[in-house]
């Protein structure tokens, strides 16, 4: 990671963490000693920060240097041998608010065989084709049973947020989404009518979900992004 990808994984981090209100500029300000336009600044990518006000910024959000190296996918080895790749399993809040995985909210790995993630296609709105692609989440009980019997209690799915377009991956067949309701994670078919988002079960004993979208967001940043696999067997 050179000195340009951290600047950049830093204001992502910051910028999350200021959205869901466990910092402001101003708090960072009193945190760090440096004035808020200077932050204001930074976040905006109008300016760079010098290595010490990184060290500052670090340790006033109780972060360090490894905290914004992304838990990659990386090659593994399945254990006949063959080549795999890996993906990180993540709490629903890392998935739907975190652009880069940290290794200190990875809970395991999931490795699928070697060429899965290459295969699938993406559609991606700009300002996510930043965040890092592919993540799992484990689904329990109480999640799963609207999606019943398509995800089971305890089901990882694989999540692409790299494809938050309502535009069907397969002609007829509709997506089933990972969506941001509130600061919930929901698996549901999703339609767009009337400035609302849509959202189906697939067990029709559930009711279905309107979720109002806000006029300076679009369908798409609700959408955690698309389900690609569902593994229903432990």
């Amino acid at each position: 990671m050179n000195f340009t990808q951290m600047h950049e994984r830093l204001r992502l981090e910051l910028l999350r963490r200021i959205q869901r209100g466990t910092v402001s500029v101003s708090l960072l300000a009193r945190q760090t000693g440096l004035g808020q336009s200077h932050l204001s600044n930074f976040l905006h990518h109008r300016r760079q920060l010098s290595l010490e006000a990184i060290d500052r910024v670090l340790a006033a959000q109780h972060l360090s240097a490894a905290d914004l190296l992304p838990a990659l996918q990386q090659a593994g080895t399945l254990p006949n041998g063959e080549e795999s790749s890996s993906v990180p399993v993540v709490s629903h809040a890392a998935a739907l608010f975190e652009p880069y995985i940290r290794p200190s909210v990875v809970q395991s790995m999931l490795h699928l065989p070697a060429g899965v993630l290459e295969s699938i296609r993406t559609r991606v709105s700009r300002p996510r084709s930043a965040w890092q692609r592919f993540v799992a989440v484990r689904i329990p009980s109480p999640e799963a049973l609207p999606m019943d019997p398509l995800v089971l209690p305890d089901a990882i799915v694989l999540l692409d947020r790299h494809y938050n377009s309502l535009m069907p991956y397969r002609p007829n067949r509709p997506n089933v989404y990972a969506v941001r309701h509130g600061s919930h994670l929901m698996l549901r078919y999703v339609e767009f009518l009337s400035n609302r988002l849509v959202l189906r079960p697939h067990n029709m004993a559930f009711p279905v979900d309107l979720i109002e979208v806000d006029p300076s967001e679009s369908p798409g940043d609700l959408l955690a992004g698309r389900i690609a696999l569902i593994l229903n067997e432990p």
